[in-house]
C-alpha cells in the first residue's frame, strides 16, 4: 500500500497494491498500520455506502463540527468519482482550498479526508457505487454542508448547476464567506 500525499498534505491519496492472476486480483484496501506510519493513525468506527444511479450526481460538500468530526477513507465499489475535500480549518494556510482527485473500481485508488474538511464528490458513471469509513458516528445535530459549487473555492466540477443532480439539502447550502468559523 502507498501513500501519498496531495496538494494539501493532510488530504491523502492511498493506493492498495492488487497482487493479480488468470483470475482477478486480490487486494488488501485496509491496513491500520500501514496507515499509522503515513500519518493516518484514526480510528475507523463506521462504514458508509452510497449508491448513484445517474451519472452527473453531485453528493456535498458534507462535514460535521466538533465534537462529531469526522475523518472519511473513501473509495468507489463501482463505477467512478470525483472525489472533493476543501479546507475549512480557520488557521490553516490552506483554507477555503480544495483537493479533487478522480476515484475508480477499475484502479481501487483511495482518498483520505481528515476532519476539518468539507468533502464531496460527482459520479462519473451511471451506477456508481461509493465506500468510506468514517472515526466518529452519524450526527444530525452537527451535520452541515457548503455550496458544491461556490465561486470562492473554484471547484472544476464535470457538470454545470444545470446539469448536476442534487439532493434538496445541498442545492440551498450556504457558501463558504456565510459560514463562519467552524474549525
Amino acid at each position: 500500500m502507498q501513500v501519498i500525499n496531495t496538494d494539501i498534505p493532510a488530504v491523502k491519496r492511498v493506493i492498495p497494491k492488487r497482487h493479480g492472476d488468470d483470475r482477478g486480483w486480490f487486494s488488501e484496501v485496509f491496513r491500520a498500520d500501514v496507515l499509522a506510519q503515513a500519518g493516518i493513525a484514526n480510528v475507523f468506527i463506521q462504514d458508509n455506502q452510497s449508491f448513484s444511479a445517474p451519472q452527473g450526481t453531485v453528493r456535498g460538500l458534507h462535514f460535521q463540527t466538533a465534537p462529531a468530526a469526522q475523518a472519511k477513507l473513501i473509495r468507489v465499489l463501482a463505477g467512478a468519482i470525483l472525489d472533493v475535500a476543501v479546507d475549512l480549518r480557520s488557521d490553516s494556510p490552506t483554507y477555503g482550498r480544495s483537493v479533487a482527485v478522480r476515484l475508480d473500481a477499475a484502479g481501487g485508488e483511495q482518498l483520505f479526508v481528515p476532519a476539518g474538511f468539507a468533502h464531496g464528490f460527482c459520479t462519473l458513471e451511471p451506477n456508481t457505487m461509493v465506500a468510506y469509513k468514517v472515526d466518529a458516528y452519524y450526527s444530525p445535530e452537527n451535520d452541515r454542508n457548503l455550496r458544491w459549487n461556490d465561486p470562492a473555492i473554484g471547484i472544476d466540477w464535470p457538470v454545470g448547476e444545470a446539469e448536476a443532480i442534487l439532493s434538496g439539502k445541498d442545492k440551498t447550502a450556504p457558501l463558504l464567506a456565510d459560514l463562519g468559523r467552524v474549525f
